[in-house]
C-alpha cells in the first residue's frame, strides 16, 4: 500500500470536504480508541489506510492533500466489541462515511457484512460495500428562484422517482432524476396543476437481504444508508448534478419538491443486522439501546431507532437536512415516522429537542415541514399534537372520506369536520387549517382505482402469503374484485373516483394527490407495493385515463380559482366583523338549517354545506362571497338553495354526476343525483 502524507486539518465540517487542493476528513465517534480513513482505487480495491491523526472532543479528523473529487473511501473504527455495553467495533468492517455525498451503489449481501451479534466476525466487508466517493457539490443555479408557495396554495402529488417516469412516453433516461426533469414529465405535472411533489426517500437506501433473497428489492426506499447522499439508482450519469438539475427543472416552472425522509432509524436493523456504518462508528451513540444494551428498542418496527437526543446524531439530522435545503435545493420534508422523533424518555414531546432545534434553525424554519403523525412505539399516535409549523398526514381524513363514500352509517358528522379542515384535532396553538394535509391515497395503501375496485387486498406478489400490509382499507368493489367487462359497475367506480377526489379538493386543509391517481392507475389490488420494482409499482401511461386526467385538471383549477376553498383559518358558523355573516351554513336538502337531530340520523347521507370567507379575515385578504357544497352518498334529492340577494346567483361549476367542466346559472333548486358532489358559486346575476 502507499501511503500519502496525511496533517491535521480541521473538525469542521463534518464528512470529506474537497477545497481544491485536497480532501479534509471529520467524523464523529465518541466510543473508538483509534479511526483509519481507507482509500480505494477506481476498481474497489483499498490501497491506503491511514490513522486519523487528530481528535477534538468525539471528532476525529485529519486533511489529505492531492485529492480529488471521485476518489473512493470508507473507514473502519477500532474500539471494544462489548455488545452488554453497548459497543459493536471491529475493524474487519468497511464503514460508510455519515456525511458522504456521494456512493459508488448498494452492498453486495454477504455473511462478511454482518459485523457478529455476540462475538466480533473476522471477515473483512470491503470487496461487499459500496465506496464513498469525494463529490465537489457546487452548482451553477443561474437565475434560480424556487417558487416558494404557500402552503394555501399548494396542491401536493406525492410521487416514486422511478415509478413516476419508468413507463412515461417520450421520457429520456426513465427510471431517473433526469428523466422526472424531462419536458414530457414537467408537462404533465404543469398541465395538471399541482405545485409541489413529494417524492418518496430518494436518500440513498438498502436493499433488504430478505428481498434479494426472494428476488424483490426495497422499492420504496425507507432503509436510508447514507442521508446525505442521493441513492445510485437514481442517477442515471453517476452524479450529484443530476438532482441539482431536477430541482431547478421543476423550480422554473414553479413546482416545489419535498423529500420523504427517514430519519427514525437506519436500514442496519437489530444486533443480528449488518454493520455498514452507523453501528460500526458508535453503535451505543447511534442507536436507542434497552437496559441490556445487546438489544435495540424498536419504536419503528424496523429493529433499530436513531437516537435523536444524542447530540450529535441530532446535528447530523439537522446537518442532513440543511445539506437538501441549500446545497441540493428542496423546498421541504415529510418525516417519516415523526413520532420516533419527538419521543423523550417520558413519552412524545413536541418541545422535544428535535423539534426546538429544527423551529429554530433559519434555514429549515422557513421550509414546508411534514409529519406522519405516528409509529409504532407507546403513545405513538399523534395526531394534531406537532407544533407550529408542522403539518401532518391526516389519515382520519383518508378514513373518514373512504367510508362516507362506501356508505357507512353515521359518517355526515365525520365528513363536515373532514371538510372543514378537522377542526377538532388542529384548530389550537395558533394552528391553521392547513395543517391537516388531506389525502384519500398515498404509496402506502390503495390507489384510488383500487380503492373502488378491491374489498380485499392482493399481496401474494411480495412473497408473504399476503400477510402484509393494512387489512382494513375501507374500501368497496362496487359488486365485483378487480377488473370487470360489467359497465354499470365500472360507470359507478368511475363516479365513485370522481365523487372522492371532488371531496378532497373542495376540502379545506392540505391537498395531496397520489402520483398516477389521476390517470386511474391501478396497481391490482396490492396495497402494499414496498418491493414491487415491476409493472406493479411503475404507473402504467398506455392505459391512463384521459377524460378522468381533464376532470382532476378542471378541479385543481376551481380549487386554485377561489380562495373559499383553501383558506388558513378555520370556520366555525360564526359572524363575520365585516358584514355579520355567518361564515359557515349546514344546510338540509330541504333549505332548513341543520338541527340537532338531523345530525344524530344515522339514515342521513346527504351534507350540505355553504362557506364563506372565515370571520377574522383581514381586509387585505383576497375575498370572494360563497361557495355551496353538496355531497350525496345516497339516492337523488330535490336541493333547495339557499336564498340569493343584491343581485346575485348560485353558478355550477361541479356536478361529478354530469362531469361537463363548464359552468352554468341554476335556480332556486337544484336536481342532484345520487351518489355525487356539486359546487355551486355565489356570482353576480
Amino acid at each position: 500500500m502507499t501511503t500519502p502524507e496525511i496533517l491535521a486539518g480541521r473538525p469542521a465540517p463534518l464528512g470529506a470536504s474537497f477545497d481544491g487542493d485536497g480532501v479534509n476528513f471529520a467524523v464523529f465517534s465518541q466510543h473508538a480508541t483509534a479511526i483509519h480513513l481507507c482509500l480505494f482505487d477506481e476498481h474497489g480495491i483499498e490501497t491506503t489506510r491511514l490513522a486519523m491523526p487528530e481528535r477534538d472532543g468525539d471528532i476525529w479528523y485529519g486533511r489529505v492533500p492531492g485529492l480529488t473529487p471521485g476518489q473512493g473511501y470508507g473507514y473502519r473504527a477500532e474500539g471494544p466489541f462489548a455488545p452488554r455495553d453497548g459497543h459493536r467495533f471491529n475493524p474487519a468492517k468497511l464503514l460508510l462515511d455519515p456525511y458522504a455525498h456521494r456512493l459508488t451503489g448498494h452492498p453486495v449481501w454477504h455473511d462478511a457484512l454482518m459485523g457478529g451479534a455476540e462475538a466480533p466476525d473476522p471477515r473483512d466487508s470491503a470487496r461487499y460495500m459500496p465506496k464513498c466517493l469525494i463529490e465537489d457539490t457546487t452548482f451553477d443555479w443561474g437565475h434560480h428562484e424556487p417558487p416558494q408557495t404557500p402552503l394555501e396554495e399548494s396542491v401536493i402529488y406525492e410521487a416514486h422517482v422511478k415509478g413516476l417516469t419508468k413507463r412515461f412516453p417520450g421520457v429520456d433516461h426513465p427510471g431517473h432524476f433526469l428523466g422526472l426533469a424531462s419536458d414530457p414529465v414537467l408537462e404533465h405535472l404543469t398541465t395538471l396543476g399541482v405545485t409541489a411533489v413529494e417524492l418518496l426517500p430518494v436518500q440513498a437506501f438498502l436493499n433488504d437481504r430478505f428481498l434479494v433473497q426472494k428476488g424483490l428489492v426495497n422499492y420504496w426506499g425507507y432503509q436510508t444508508l447514507g442521508f446525505f447522499a442521493p441513492d445510485p439508482r437514481y442517477l442515471s450519469q453517476s452524479s450529484l448534478w443530476e438532482f441539482q438539475h431536477m430541482v431547478a427543472r421543476l423550480h422554473s416552472v414553479g413546482i416545489e419538491v419535498i423529500l420523504d425522509v427517514v430519519y427514525n432509524h437506519t436500514c442496519e436493523g437489530d444486533e443480528n443486522g449488518p454493520t455498514l456504518s452507523f453501528r460500526g462508528l458508535d453503535n451505543a451513540a447511534y442507536y436507542r439501546l434497552h437496559d441490556d444494551k445487546r438489544y435495540y428498542i424498536n419504536d419503528t418496527g424496523t429493529g433499530n431507532t436513531i437516537d435523536i437526543d444524542h447530540p450529535m446524531v441530532l446535528r447530523m439530522v439537522m446537518d442532513s437536512l440543511r445539506h437538501w435545503a441549500t446545497t441540493m435545493g428542496v423546498d421541504g420534508f415529510r418525516f417519516d415516522l415523526c413520532s420516533t422523533l419527538g419521543r423523550t424518555k417520558t413519552g412524545f414531546d413536541p418541545n422535544s429537542a428535535f423539534f426546538k432545534t429544527i423551529r429554530q434553525d433559519p434555514v429549515l424554519a422557513t421550509k414546508k415541514l411534514i409529519a406522519e403523525p405516528w409509529d409504532i412505539g407507546p403513545g405513538g399516535y399523534q395526531l394534531g399534537a406537532y407544533p407550529a409549523p408542522f403539518s401532518e398526514w391526516n389519515d382520519q381524513y383518508r378514513d373518514g372520506v373512504r367510508r362516507f363514500w362506501r356508505g357507512d352509517v353515521g359518517h355526515v358528522p365525520v365528513l363536515a369536520d373532514r371538510i372543514t379542515g378537522s377542526a377538532g384535532i388542529f384548530d389550537h396553538s395558533g394552528r391553521h387549517a392547513t395543517s391537516s394535509v388531506n389525502l384519500l391515497t398515498a404509496h402506502d395503501g390503495f390507489t384510488l382505482t383500487d380503492v373502488v375496485s378491491y374489498t380485499e387486498k392482493h399481496n401474494t406478489a411480495n412473497g408473504e402469503d399476503n400477510r402484509d400490509g393494512h387489512g382494513e382499507n375501507y374500501s368497496d368493489n362496487l359488486g365485483v374484485e378487480g377488473p370487470t367487462d360489467d359497465a354499470a359497475i365500472n360507470a359507478a367506480r368511475t363516479l365513485r373516483r370522481r365523487n372522492m377526489l371532488a371531496t378532497l379538493l373542495l376540502s379545506q386543509g392540505t391537498p395531496m394527490i397520489l402520483a398516477g391517481d389521476e390517470i386511474g392507475n391501478t396497481q391490482g389490488g396490492n396495497n402494499n407495493a414496498y418491493a414491487q420494482d415491476n409493472d406493479i409499482g411503475w404507473l402504467d401511461w398506455d392505459r391512463a385515463d384521459p377524460e378522468f386526467t381533464a376532470f382532476t385538471r378542471w378541479l385543481i383549477g376551481f380549487r386554485k380559482s377561489h380562495p373559499i376553498l383553501r383558506q388558513k383559518r378555520f370556520l366555525h358558523s360564526v359572524p363575520r366583523k365585516v358584514d355579520g355573516v355567518i361564515d359557515l351554513f349546514w344546510w338540509r336538502p330541504d333549505g332548513a338549517e341543520m338541527t340537532r337531530t338531523d345530525w344524530t340520523n344515522g339514515d342521513l347521507h346527504v351534507l350540505c354545506a355553504e362557506f364563506r370567507m372565515a370571520s377574522g379575515t383581514p381586509l387585505y385578504a383576497q375575498r370572494e362571497e360563497a361557495i355551496y357544497l353538496a355531497f350525496n352518498a345516497g339516492n337523488a334529492v330535490e336541493l333547495t338553495l339557499p336564498e340569493m340577494t343584491g343581485g346575485f346567483r348560485w353558478v355550477r361549476h361541479v356536478d361529478t354526476a354530469d362531469p361537463k367542466l363548464s359552468a352554468e346559472p341554476v335556480g332556486t333548486t337544484y336536481a342532484m343525483q345520487g351518489q355525487s358532489v356539486i359546487a355551486l358559486v355565489e356570482e353576480p346575476a
